[in-house]
């Protein structure tokens, strides 16, 4: 054990539900941290989402008891690491992090300023413990995420796999995303500006207290526009609802998230969820009353990325996400393709399944190829294949 560093294992919803406090410290103080690492989203996932017995919480602190590693009551000290992780049984077992397949990237918290290097080296140490031996199944790992240092760390067979792909923009003003499309799409975005203008749309941030009746007129408004068109089916289920209606109300309390309607001449059209850190403004959901936009002149991909421009640019934040799926609207904007990563850390005993989930995951690769193929020999000329807003692979970070 690293001097002065406890590791700890939380397996208790209480005392998960406790660290709120201490987690957003952390949080704080790890710049390239998403905000689907923060203790609202967690915490609100796992009540909606978990199973009991299954949570297994990895959490690293400075200073604390040195008799805590390996208790359940753990040391006391300040939390410097942290990785929100639960067992699977299905198809293997596995540890995985908390945030299924509604979450748009995974990732541990590792405190840059209390010695990372020693403190990701603790987080092995713990995901190796809480596995007990089975394989652990990090997928959706962004760029650049402390995930990756613990997968150079883990000690055991490992392999690195290609997950969703990512669509970024560059943080900035509108004026600064249109001059990146052309001249002649920039006229076309320059009028639909003034159409949105025209139509007198006006943006109203939702206070926390209002959240859960906004995200139910946003789900409602995003089941209708999808409706017939392949709407993902996590989208229509109570518990999606109820997470989301948690999570968001606590992380706009926290500055996390940011839930807007659009409303005109006093109706709502449309409302947006966008996830906040400092490095990222990124647009999670949104549910849009089409024909009312149509019928207003309306456009509602430039109205969405006007509103995560100013997003950016008020906090100088460096990126503007579009977050997973490439969509063909999200292509007029000319953004950069990022590419999540899924890893595999396993033990000697685990080599079979780590090598039974890479075949799972190369077999699933070949089939969506095949699908895509398929679609644009499908689509008519000219007009793009369709894509889905959350490239689901099967839930193995689910509440199995």
């Amino acid at each position: 054990m690293a001097a002065g560093l406890d590791v700890h294992i939380c397996r208790d919803p209480g005392e998960f539900a406790a660290l709120a406090p201490q987690w957003a410290r952390l949080h704080r103080a790890c710049p390239r941290a998403t905000p689907f690492q923060s203790h609202g989203w967690l915490y609100s996932w796992w009540l909606w989402y978990g199973r009991p017995g299954r949570l297994r919480i990895v959490l690293v602190r400075r200073g604390g008891d040195p008799a805590g590693e390996g208790t359940e009551s753990g040391g006391q000290g300040e939390l410097v690491g942290a990785f929100a992780l639960m067992r699977t049984y299905r198809p293997l077992p596995a540890l995985v992090p908390l945030g299924g397949a509604v979450t748009d990237f995974s990732d541990a918290l590792v405190d840059p300023g209390a010695g990372g290097e020693a403190v990701a080296a603790a987080l092995v140490r713990g995901m190796r413990r809480a596995s007990r031996g089975s394989l652990v199944d990090l997928g959706e790992v962004p760029p650049g995420g402390a995930a990756g240092r613990l997968y150079d760390l883990w000690p055991g067979p490992k392999r690195m796999l290609a997950d969703s792909e990512c669509l970024e923009l560059p943080g900035g003003p509108m004026s600064e995303l249109i001059a990146r499309v052309g001249s002649s799409r920039g006229q076309r975005i320059r009028s639909n500006l003034r159409k949105i203008d025209a139509a007198g749309i006006q943006e109203h941030d939702v206070p926390a207290a209002d959240v859960p009746a906004a995200v139910a007129t946003m789900l409602r408004l995003h089941a209708a526009q999808w409706e017939g068109r392949g709407v993902t089916p996590e989208h229509l289920r109570p518990r999606f609802a109820a997470h989301l209606s948690h999570a968001c109300a606590l992380m706009t309390e926290s500055g996390e998230a940011l839930l807007t309607e659009f409303r005109l001449r006093g109706a709502v059209v449309a409302v947006n969820l966008t996830v906040l850190s400092p490095a990222l403004a990124g647009g999670y959901l949104y549910g849009a009353d089409l024909p009312a936009l149509s019928a207003a002149k309306v456009d509602l991909n430039t109205l969405l990325t006007r509103h995560g421009a100013r997003l950016t640019s008020a906090a100088d934040r460096p990126v503007h996400s579009m977050l997973r799926g490439a969509e063909p609207h999200k292509s007029h904007w000319r953004p950069v393709p990022t590419s999540n990563t899924r890893l595999l850390l396993s033990t000697r005993r685990s080599l079979p399944s780590l090598l039974t989930r890479r075949a799972l995951a190369a077999l699933r690769a070949a089939l969506r190829e095949l699908r895509r193929r398929r679609r644009s020999r499908e689509a008519p000329a000219g007009k793009a294949a369709p894509a889905t807003r959350h490239p689901h692979r099967p839930p193995d970070g689910s509440s199995r």
